[in-house]
């Protein structure tokens, strides 16, 4: 979504580099180019406007001038302010204090309402609570049907006593003369049912037009007069550009909206949507819709989205995904055996793809790492279709040749090629770089570093110090000793290396003074599952 934007902020930084004094021509130039990107991006002129704005001001005051690195200061000068037009806190969903909670969802036609009420749902029920949809958009053909096949793949119930439009044409085109049902009944009797069957949090889809009109606006105030909600979120398509300024605002003079969800964040369009909705409308974005499936959903977090369009990554989004993926049990077994000296097998490489899948979009997880705007081209031309031609040669294999791959000769190759649909060739290279992944986890677990690499601080790395080896001593008890000292090194080395692997703490290190990303601390051992 916001590439272009990206590579041109990333473009303009790269001339601030290495400069240990900024001039007041510099720093013209650089919000000169700062604009151009944020109008090419269609931000709504009044944002760029105030944006561009304050960062001159920010940088032509102290801050930047008394800074040993100027550059450095104009980059996080625009990061704090990108982080306040997006809204500047995370906002989370307003529980009520008497169940249920009652969540109402409004927008155009088209925008994606009815398919968000089916993420919120699951990532509602994720958590730990008993969801219910309301089909209250009675107008759009079959929008009944697609609410319930919605809330199916979701896992959560869905009221709809009304079958709504299912004649194939709409309502809005008859000028009123059709006659689908009552919405503000609907979303009544729904809450209703949610207080009676005790489920804690209510879902109303409502219905959208084409276009922004009267008879919406009192249609949804009418449903919001009636049942109440205690949060009444936007859905609006980050791809509609500068339209999405006049939505906005008609709708919250129309519904006062209470948060603001953006749909289709995966698409290709420029994103200037995101960058001026919650500026101008004063309502912060609660929640990003990513995807086609019910998981393809995140909480909204100005931070993140700052450090991603300023190409710094959302490593954070990215260990939540991951902690949601990657079950504990799996985790434990291979540490377990990690520490002993267990080759890495088929099977638990089965189990790592069954986990990186669950994490999402593959080209999206990529995209969260730190510098990844020099291999845009790498990400587009991804395909994760080789991930199930993997999946295939794996599954192709016996329970034997899973755990013992050295022994798959010329004609098991050959089988497993025909049982996946591939060539022998692509299975060789499966196995010789599954045999260059044993080997790395071998030398991991013997203290050493990547094949490859340089060595860490505290660990081996791919070049080391010839150590001459002492000779055994001729006298019986010397002799235990050294042997005792060398098994306990060899432990030792084996759980600084487990340690590096798999994240575990280090109690004879200080961490007190390693500098980490805002909110990182939540993520570190605290001694408590």
């Amino acid at each position: 979504m916001f590439n272009s934007l990206s590579d041109h902020l990333t473009a303009t930084f790269k001339n601030l580099r290495g400069k240990g004094r900024l001039s007041e021509s510099d720093i013209n130039s650089t919000i000169r180019d700062i604009r151009l990107a944020l109008i090419d991006a269609d931000v709504a002129t009044p944002v760029v406007r105030e944006f561009t704005g304050r960062v001159r001001e920010r940088a032509l005051g102290a801050e930047v001038s008394a800074a040993l690195n100027p550059g450095q200061q104009v980059v996080k000068i625009v990061n704090e302010e990108l982080i306040a037009i997006l809204g500047g806190q995370t906002r989370e969903l307003a529980m009520a204090k008497r169940p249920p909670t009652v969540i109402m969802l409004a927008g155009l036609q088209g925008s994606g309402k009815t398919t968000f009420a089916g993420k919120l749902a699951r990532h509602l029920r994720d958590k730990g609570h008993f969801p219910v949809l309301v089909a209250a958009d009675l107008q759009r053909p079959n929008a009944v049907t697609q609410l319930e096949v919605v809330a199916e793949r979701a896992g959560v119930p869905c009221f709809a006593p009304e079958r709504g439009n299912i004649g194939g044409h709409d309502s809005a085109t008859t000028e009123g003369t059709q006659s689908y049902g009552d919405p503000v009944w609907v979303a009544q009797a729904g809450v209703g049912q949610a207080k009676v069957r005790q489920y804690d949090v209510v879902i109303v889809d409502t219905a959208g037009r084409l276009a922004v009109d009267e008879n919406l606006m009192q249609q949804a105030a009418d449903i919001r007069a009636a049942i109440e909600p205690d949060e009444v979120l936007f859905v609006i398509d980050a791809m509609i550009g500068q339209a999405a300024i006049e939505t906005a605002l008609a709708f919250q003079k129309g519904v006062d909206f209470t948060g603001v969800v953006l749909s289709k964040l995966d698409g290709d369009a420029r994103g200037g949507a995101a960058l001026s909705v919650a500026s101008v409308t004063g309502r912060p974005i609660m929640f990003s819709s990513i995807g086609e499936q019910t998981k393809d959903i995140e909480v909204f977090h100005p931070d993140r989205m700052a450090s991603r369009i300023l190409d710094m990554g959302d490593v954070l989004t990215l260990i939540e995904q991951a902690e949601k993926a990657f079950d504990r049990k799996q985790a434990a077994e291979m540490a377990r055996k990690f520490m002993d000296e267990e080759d890495f097998t088929f099977d638990d490489f089965l189990q790592q793809m069954s986990a990186i899948k669950k994490m999402g979009n593959l080209k999206s997880l990529m995209g969260m790492m730190p510098g990844m705007s020099g291999m845009k081209e790498q990400l587009a031309n991804l395909d994760e279709r080789e991930f199930d031609r993997v999946e295939a040669m794996v599954r192709s294999m016996t329970p034997f040749e899973r755990t013992h791959p050295k022994q798959i000769n010329g004609s098991r190759r050959a089988r497993i090629a025909g049982g996946s649909g591939v060539s022998v060739s692509e299975v060789n290279q499966l196995l010789e770089r599954f045999g260059q992944a044993q080997k790395m986890m071998r030398q991991l677990r013997r203290g050493g570093g990547m094949p490859g690499m340089p060595g860490m601080p505290g660990g081996g790395g791919a070049k080391r110090k010839q150590v001459t080896k002492k000779g055994k001593s001729g006298n019986p008890a010397k002799r235990a000793q050294q042997e005792q000292e060398a098994a306990a090194k060899a432990t030792a080395a084996r759980d600084k290396a487990l340690g590096n692997a798999f994240g575990a703490p280090e109690e004879e290190q200080d961490l007190s003074n390693i500098k980490l990303p805002k909110g990182f601390e939540k993520f570190l051992g605290s001694g408590k599952d």
